[in-house]
């Protein structure tokens, strides 16, 4: 499960590709899901619990390119956001980089705003910071 996730991570974010050592290091801080259409893996997900009293979550959904406009994106995203619910959120955000087109209308369809763009150092690659508050 975890060398999947790990390769639609390394897909869909190239600039922050991990090894499978940093994934699991990630598998024992946050939840992270795959996505199957049969015996095909589509997509995975990721949420990242609260870390302060702002109760505000993180949730990734990643779909590889070739399944994406399908739903998967959706059922993924909407897993992650019933347990950022469980998990007390009163807001949620998610990561993007800036050329996946895609993942910013997904994201700009379901509410969420940018909060910010910036570029790691000695990096190139424009990430933006989306949120969305929750009733």
């Amino acid at each position: 499960m975890l060398e999947q996730w790990r390769h639609v991570h390394n897909v869909i974010v190239p600039p922050a590709a991990m090894t499978l050592d940093e994934a699991r290091a990630r598998a024992a801080r946050y939840r992270l899901e795959n996505a199957y259409a049969g015996d095909v893996l589509v997509g995975c997900s990721t949420v990242r619990p609260p870390e302060d009293e702002e109760a505000v979550v993180t949730v990734i959904a990643r779909v590889l390119p070739e399944y994406r406009r399908r739903g998967y994106g959706t059922v993924l995203y909407d897993r992650g956001l019933a347990h950022a619910r469980v998990l007390g959120a009163r807001a949620v955000e998610t990561c993007v980089l800036a050329v996946n087109e895609d993942g910013l209308r997904f994201a700009h369809a379901r509410g969420f705003v940018e909060t910010e763009r910036y570029v790691l150092d000695g990096e190139s690659d424009v990430w933006i910071d989306l949120r969305l508050t929750l009733a």
